[in-house]
């Protein structure tokens, strides 16, 4: 089997995030994507992230009927991509390739994650490119010990100029957002009243350290 762990805060998960999925799902022959919302990181501490609970639900809201894609709880409530991906290969067969698919942004700064050679080593990275990069650049962000030994894939530009920011301003000025979330996620959003600063100032005091957390 061949099944690829997608990471991300996914705040909220968009269909950039699918059409990158469905493409290495296609090319790659991948049985299975599981999309693992990540925890509350030491590293990534501020007001701003929206709780556990909430980017899974819009996770699992997307995914579904998505042959194939799997919402995951396996960073809840904190731990790190290495020992995420330890878990998942202690639940595969010796024969299982496992696959990390990660856009190219975030792959850049993994030579300041924790263990990123054994990271390296344990599995095969799916690199979701954008213009202007190339496999040098891929390259140049490994730590020097795993250059000559990473299992590297840089998956071609998906034209889905999306992004969480700008999604999380629209729905936070009242605008519709089903056109770049699909509209599960968003009416999740509505509903739930997600990135309303009013609405979550009321909902996210002192009381509520996890609102807080990042």
């Amino acid at each position: 089997m061949k099944l690829a762990f997608f990471g991300g805060t996914f705040d909220p998960i968009h269909r950039g995030h699918l059409a990158v999925a469905r493409v290495a799902q296609r090319r790659y022959g991948l049985q299975q994507v599981v999309f693992v919302p990540s925890g509350l990181p030491p590293h990534k501490r501020g007001p701003s992230l929206t709780p556990f609970h909430d980017r899974h639900a819009m996770v699992a809201l997307a995914t579904a009927g998505e042959d194939g894609f799997f919402p995951s709880r396996l960073e809840d409530p904190v731990t790190y991509s290495i020992d995420t991906v330890r878990r998942l290969k202690h639940m595969l067969e010796p024969s299982d390739r496992l696959f990390f698919l990660i856009g190219i942004d975030a792959f850049l700064g993994i030579a300041k994650w924790r263990e990123p050679e054994a990271l390296l080593r344990e599995a095969e990275f799916l690199v979701a490119n954008r213009p202007g990069f190339s496999l040098p650049d891929v390259l140049e962000a490994l730590p020097e010990g795993v250059r000559a030994t990473a299992r590297l894939h840089l998956l071609a530009s998906v034209q889905s100029p999306i992004s969480a920011t700008q999604i999380r301003s629209a729905a936070r000025r009242g605008r519709d957002v089903e056109h770049l979330v699909g509209p599960a996620v968003a009416d999740y959003i509505r509903t739930a009243h997600l990135y309303r600063p009013s609405d979550r100032a009321a909902v996210c005091g002192p009381a509520a350290p996890a609102c807080s957390a990042r």
